[in-house]
């Protein structure tokens, strides 16, 4: 993948149902140029599906992400362990079986059973916990109207496979007008009720996703988080802070090859505030359904 591939990727990460004329727009390209580009990234697997699900705010789930290095003598069977427990949505792994876990929680209760089953099945002896906030949104949901109703619901579950589905083809599926279709889904968006994303890992390409795990200096200010994610894009496509770790900021990083990676942690170490960083390449990565996804169901 090249700059423009992953520009396109995050793009359609944070608005899975963007028109081709408006993504053509943003990357300086012809809208066969975009329509081209996204279908290899489907061929190739690096794209899996564009998805729908109830947002993040709406569910109030809480985002943990576990993290350690694994005590099993094979990883082979610990995704569908994983995929069982019915709160995990993603598993990375990387060198020397250290494994990047993420999860969505009720309640903080959910905490503790969570972790005596990682360390279980996942045979991480001692993980690090991070918990992170949920996001704010422009629209606070404070009135009864503001909360999603069955059609509402009716919709996401149309879309929660193929978010970039005509809305004739949901208006049809779900036997309403295209114009109650687009002005449900424009007010779900608007009130942060929806999240169009996609499931997408580059694992099918040559490429190296790497997470850095960067420590700040104790009078260091999370504030240059954002800035080194500046600096640095597209190779640094996005990062992770935590309410319970407020010195440490976990980024996403791509590379093209290990050269690229080097200088970027290079770099990084003489980054103004930050005390050490902790690398870890990807090998594989996992998305799984969670009680998230059943939601639209019931």
């Amino acid at each position: 993948m090249d700059t423009t591939d992953m520009n396109l990727i995050l793009l359609l990460s944070a608005n899975s149902r963007l028109p081709y004329a408006q993504l053509a727009e943003s990357l300086h390209l012809s809208v066969n140029a975009v329509h081209k580009r996204i279908q290899l990234l489907l061929e190739t697997g690096v794209i899996r599906k564009f998805t729908a699900k109830i947002s993040l705010y709406a569910a109030k789930a809480l985002i943990v992400f576990i993290s350690g290095v694994s005590t099993l003598p094979s990883v082979q069977d610990l995704p569908e362990k994983l995929k069982a427990q019915g709160s995990i949505y993603w598993l990375a792994i990387g060198g020397g079986k250290y494994l990047y876990i993420g999860a969505y929680l009720r309640t903080i209760n959910d905490l503790t059973p969570l972790l005596d089953y990682i360390k279980t099945e996942a045979g991480i002896k001692e993980p690090t916990v991070g918990i992170m906030a949920v996001p704010s949104v422009p629209v606070p949901i404070n009135k009864p109207e503001d909360t999603l109703s069955d059609l509402d619901l009716r919709i996401i579950h149309a879309l929660k496979d193929n978010a970039r589905k005509p809305i004739a083809d949901v208006a049809e599926e779900l036997k309403v007008s295209a114009k109650t279709v687009r002005r449900r889904l424009d007010r779900m968006i608007q009130h942060s009720l929806i999240e169009l994303s996609m499931e997408w890992y580059p694992d099918k390409s040559n490429d190296i996703i790497t997470l850095i795990d960067l420590h700040l200096k104790p009078d260091a200010n999370l504030s240059v988080a954002p800035t080194i994610l500046k600096k640095y894009a597209p190779n640094i496509l996005f990062f992770w802070t935590f309410a319970n770790l407020p010195g440490t900021v976990t980024y996403a990083v791509w590379t093209n090859n290990m050269n690229e990676l080097q200088t970027i942690r290079d770099h990084l170490e003489k980054e103004d505030g930050v005390a050490s960083i902790v690398p870890n390449i990807l090998y594989t990565g996992y998305i799984f359904e969670t009680w998230r996804d059943t939601l639209i169901q019931q």
